[in-house]
Parts: structure tokens; C-alpha cells; sequence
């Protein structure tokens, strides 16, 4: 989650960090003008109160079968929250320092477990972003008995969800630090699950956003825990979160817009992405029922190397 370069996925996107949020702001919003009714006139007739939507916003047909080919995925009754802090944006140029995870009860909506640990580091050139000081990692503390606590909860598990899982995901079984291989499904918070349109959330949406969608307030960002409390928080707050879960557990493939570039902008706003992974392409990983109801031609790709298959391995 921590990935930097996540900020310029789309193109245009400027890079920024997290800065606390101003919630009387939030709450100061003007409110529209009623007009006024004259004596005498009639009462206007009221119609459906119409809810707002996001640019972009996927709506889905039912989840149910489809020619006995696309049933529903069961819903997982706990769900890991994982969040990483890092030196780099890989194992090949780094290493993770950070792990926090919370241990999540669907039905009942709660946190059963939580633990967050440093690993030590002799060096982090993510110190800006992330504010964990090398020699904070090297004081002594129990890292290996809380790494024992963090692997127990993989064990309890039905899936793991992490916001941009793709970029956490790789730092566990990398062969570069103690942390193992989680071979249990992964769901991504940005891309995998579709948010009620009334949240009004642009596709693939910061945890800031997320949490501010919900009512959840952002105090502080960029440590591991920190960013697995916001993501609880959201998932207490969630109607019908098994269904949005069932979804997101949907095989997915990798599919390419079909839209000259002139029509660039509806690629975007449905969470397309420019030159990742495909260079000069706008593609997004989806469902077949996701394809299916996108206002506009996609081609599936056919992608090959570790990504591609770990991903379809997990769904």
C-alpha cells in the first residue's frame, strides 16, 4: 500500500503525499438554496430521490451463474488486513521494515487480533515517505516472537486484503527477509472491490479517500498499522460487504480499452491504467461480468510471467 509510484498509475496523476485533513471543512459545505413556494401553488409532485454516482463507476449485473460457467465465490468469514512499509518499490531494490496486520470477523464486523513490527534495517531511503528512521528498526524488541503472533493470523484466515495488493504481496516469499509466501486469496481494497456509487469514490481510490467516504477519520498515514486500522474501520462501516467481497474474489484478466484517444478520459475515469502493465495501452485487470457491463469495447490480453499467474492462482 505504501507504493509510492501508486500516486502516478494514471496519467496526469501528480504525485503528493497524505496531509491531514481539515473534517470541519468537510462539514462546512454550503448547502443549496430551496426555492421559495408562492401562496396558492401546488405542492411539485416528488419522484425518486436520485443518488449520487462517481464517474466511471462499474455497475455490476447479479452475482449468480452465468451458463454454468461463473458461480459465486463463498465469502470469506475472516479476512487478514495486511499493510507494508518499505525501503524501496521492490525486494529486488529493497526490503520491507514494516508489517501490521488485523485479524477481521466479517459477519460480525469486528477485530479479532491486531500486531505491527518493525524488521531491522541498516538502511531506509524511504524515510520521507514513510518516517521510520534505520536506527529505529535496530533497537532491540521482539520482532521474531510478533512475526510468530503475524503468521498464526495467516494460518486463521479465509483471505488477505491489502489497498494495492499487488505492491504488498511481493515482499512475502521474495526469498529477501524472513516473511513467507501467503497462499491464501488476496483481495485489493483499490482495485478488486466496487464501492456503492453513492460514496461517489473515483476508481482505484486512496485509502484517505476511502476512509473519508465512510466516516472514518484520517489522523495520521503512512505506517503499516495505521493504514490496517482505516481499512477496518471502512469494513465495519460497510453494507453489504459480503457481497462486494464475493465479487472481488471473481477471477480476474487482464483486458485492454478498446477507445481511440480522443475517448482516453472514459478509460480513465473507469480505473484504466496508461503504460501498466502494458506499454502504450489503457488496461485494468476484471472480472468477466466487470467486462461485460463497461460502457465501451474491451479486449482481453493475454499476459505472461509470475504476476500474471500468482494472480490467477489466488482467485
Amino acid at each position: 500500500m505504501a507504493d509510492p509510484s501508486s500516486h502516478q498509475a494514471q496519467e496526469g496523476d501528480p504525485q503528493s503525499l497524505w496531509q491531514q485533513s481539515d473534517l470541519l471543512g468537510l462539514l462546512s459545505t454550503p448547502q443549496p438554496v430551496q426555492p421559495v413556494q408562492a401562496a396558492g401553488e401546488p405542492e411539485p409532485a416528488e419522484g425518486p430521490a436520485e443518488q449520487p454516482t462517481a464517474k466511471g463507476a462499474i455497475e455490476l449485473p447479479p452475482l449468480a451463474a452465468r451458463n454454468g460457467t461463473c458461480a459465486p465465490q463463498a465469502c470469506p468469514g475472516t479476512l487478514l488486513i495486511i499493510d507494508t512499509e518499505t525501503t524501496a518499490l521492490s525486494p529486488d531494490q529493497g526490503q520491507c521494515i514494516e508489517v501490521g496486520a488485523i485479524l477481521f470477523a466479517v459477519s460480525q464486523r469486528c477485530v479479532l487480533t491486531q500486531v505491527s513490527f518493525l524488521l531491522p534495517c541498516e538502511h531506509n531511503p524511504a524515510e520521507a515517505i514513510n518516517g521510520i528512521a534505520a536506527a529505529a528498526t535496530q533497537v532491540v524488541q521482539p520482532w521474531q516472537a510478533a512475526l510468530s503472533c503475524f503468521e498464526a493470523m495467516v494460518e486463521q484466515c479465509d483471505a488477505v486484503l491489502a489497498h494495492n495488493a499487488s505492491f504488498d504481496r511481493q515482499w512475502f516469499g521474495s526469498g529477501q527477509g524472513p516473511l513467507k509466501a501467503i497462499n491464501k486469496p488476496w483481495i485489493c481494497s483499490m482495485e478488486d472491490m466496487r464501492w456503492p456509487p453513492q460514496r461517489q469514490l473515483k476508481a482505484n481510490p486512496s485509502v484517505r479517500d476511502l476512509a473519508l467516504a465512510h466516516g472514518v477519520p484520517v489522523w495520521a498515514a503512512h505506517r503499516a498499522l495505521t493504514d490496517c486500522i482505516y481499512l477496518a474501520q471502512v469494513l465495519e462501516r460497510c453494507e453489504g460487504l459480503e457481497g462486494l467481497l464475493q465479487a472481488a474474489l471473481e477471477p480476474r484478466l487482464l483486458f485492454r480499452a478498446k477507445l481511440s484517444y480522443s475517448e482516453r478520459q472514459r478509460a480513465k475515469e473507469a480505473g484504466f491504467r496508461w503504460n501498466d502493465p502494458i506499454q502504450g495501452a489503457w488496461t485494468r485487470r476484471l472480472s468477466e461480468r466487470e467486462a461485460q457491463a463497461l460502457p465501451f469495447p474491451v479486449q482481453q490480453v493475454q499476459q505472461t510471467g509470475t504476476e500474471a499467474t500468482s494472480w490467477a492462482a489466488s482467485a
